[in-house]
């Protein structure tokens, strides 16, 4: 369980900062819009420019800090030694795309959380003597959006009444699908942020011929060469830094996605959204797992 924030608070991969802990941080910089990769091109034999998509580039937060342990310069020595323990790990800092998580608790706000690289650490030891050490950190986000400290999750099975079911009055013949049609079945998900997230979706057989289908914006991932066995599942992370398709032995499955599927624009807007799978399954067993976190342009 991640540990307990108050306000002021801050959890640097594990190691809490801030309000009622030795480190004082007296500015955080970084928390507001992002900086911006523009795409602007100047207007050939005119003035002025043509405007062209603006891209925001990493998030890069910084913190103005001083430990504070009055007459105890060990304790100073081992609050530093516990922040470069989480910032330099090895897991982290030498495997592509992963990050430490800093989590951010602000008056009137619940958690959010960043997914961060550590680009500086510098402490000032001249007055270390009397228990008083400044210290300058500085973090990348390789993705700028602030997350919801939790996940959300959805299971959706595959029906197997066409349409989810009878409808009143009912009337022969009826019609109930059977092994040999793509059984149909819709669910919801809602993203209570303020920004696009991006889901993991996990499919567990036995099934075959996925496609899955965000029904407002008609985005799909189709699987059509895809047979999962009772049990075995495949994962698809869409999420910014990942964008893989793996299976339950962390082999590459990419190859099973259609041409025209595009993990990068398979997002879930803020609000309710309806999403749809089929495939083939003659069990009625298998399951779409949907994993995603709220997503915020803000604090």
């Amino acid at each position: 369980m991640p540990l307990e924030l108050i306000d002021y608070q801050y959890d640097l991969g594990g190691v809490v900062i801030g309000a009622g802990t030795p480190v004082n941080v007296i500015e955080v910089t970084g928390l507001g819009r992002p900086s911006v990769r523009d795409s602007d091109v100047d207007q050939p034999s005119m003035d002025g420019q043509f405007a062209g998509p603006d891209y925001f580039t990493g998030r890069q937060v910084q913190f103005d800090a001083a430990i504070k342990i009055p007459g105890n310069p060990a304790a100073c020595h081992d609050v530093i030694a516990s922040l470069q323990a989480v910032t330099d790990a090895a897991p982290v800092r030498l495997v592509g795309g992963q990050g430490m998580t800093l989590r951010i608790k602000r008056p009137g706000r619940p958690v959010k959380s960043l997914t961060v690289r550590a680009r500086k650490l510098d402490p000032e030891y001249k007055q270390v003597i009397h228990g008083y050490v400044p210290l300058d950190m500085e973090f990348l986000a390789h993705d700028p959006t602030f997350y919801a400290d939790a996940d959300s999750a959805t299971e959706i099975p595959l029906g197997w009444l066409t349409g989810g079911g009878f409808a009143a009055p009912v009337v022969a013949p009826i019609f109930v699908q059977d092994g040999t049609i793509a059984a149909d079945k819709p669910g919801w998900v809602t993203n209570a942020g303020t920004t696009d997230t991006w889901p993991i979706i996990r499919i567990t057989g036995p099934c075959a011929n996925v496609t899955i289908t965000h029904v407002a914006s008609g985005r799909s991932l189709a699987l059509p060469t895809l047979n999962l066995a009772a049990g075995r599942w495949i994962e698809i992370d869409t999420r910014p830094g990942y964008r893989t398709v793996t299976w339950d032995n962390g082999g590459n499955a990419s190859t099973y996605l259609s041409p025209s599927s595009r993990i990068d624009l398979f997002s879930l807007p803020p609000g309710t959204s309806e999403m749809r799978w089929t495939a083939f399954d003659a069990t009625n067993s298998a399951r779409m797992r949907l994993t995603w976190r709220d997503a915020y342009i803000a604090l």
